[in-house]
């Protein structure tokens, strides 16, 4: 009998099981996992650029591809064996060494049912290590104005706000500023 994976009884779970690892493939019900807490996240306003979700077939074909470019380091959450949520690191390119040591964090997001399970801080957790064990000596992230609770998390994780773009992201008719951040790892 093949048991059915249910997202609400594993964010109800106070003793559900947290992992955070680095992806290096997808397994078929990875990638559906993954899809479904992007399209959570998305609708929840969550960034990733899109302000609606994407056909299915495009979310799969944006995770899979992200397999493949050697740049990209894509962490994932897990929540009682469930993708709740991700984290990319993005490196400069070789011929870029004047950067060589900074990395990008994008993408970030936990799906809403797993929320305030800690997540977010072991996926920063993860890249900030993976980061110092590769040679980076920091790392730069940005985030929309109304990204409260991640501007609040980045913020007591030592990233310092450099600047702010006014017209950062066009979102239902009007500008939405965005705040780019900074932290040097130790």
């Amino acid at each position: 009998m093949e048991t059915v994976k249910n997202p609400a009884s594993a964010a109800l779970n106070p003793n559900a099981e947290r992992s955070v690892l680095l992806a290096d493939s997808l397994s078929e019900g990875d990638l559906q996992d993954l899809c479904d807490a992007t399209i959570d996240a998305i609708e929840a306003g969550g960034g990733f650029g899109w302000l609606s979700p994407p056909p299915r077939d495009t979310l799969e074909r944006y995770w899979q591809g992200l397999m493949l470019i050697p740049d990209r380091r894509v962490f994932v959450a897990r929540l009682d064996g469930l993708i709740a949520g991700s984290i990319q690191l993005h490196l400069n390119p070789r011929n870029n060494e004047a950067q060589a040591m900074l990395g990008r964090i994008t993408s970030a997001f936990i799906a809403t049912w797993a929320r305030g399970k800690g997540l977010g801080h072991m996926l920063i957790d993860a890249v900030e290590s993976d980061a110092q064990l590769i040679g980076l000596r920091a790392l730069t992230l940005d985030l929309r104005e109304t990204q409260t609770n991640a501007i609040r998390t980045y913020e007591s994780r030592g990233y310092h706000r450099w600047g702010t773009q006014p017209q950062y992201a066009f979102v239902d008719g009007h500008w939405i500023a965005g705040h780019h951040y900074a932290k040097e790892l130790a």
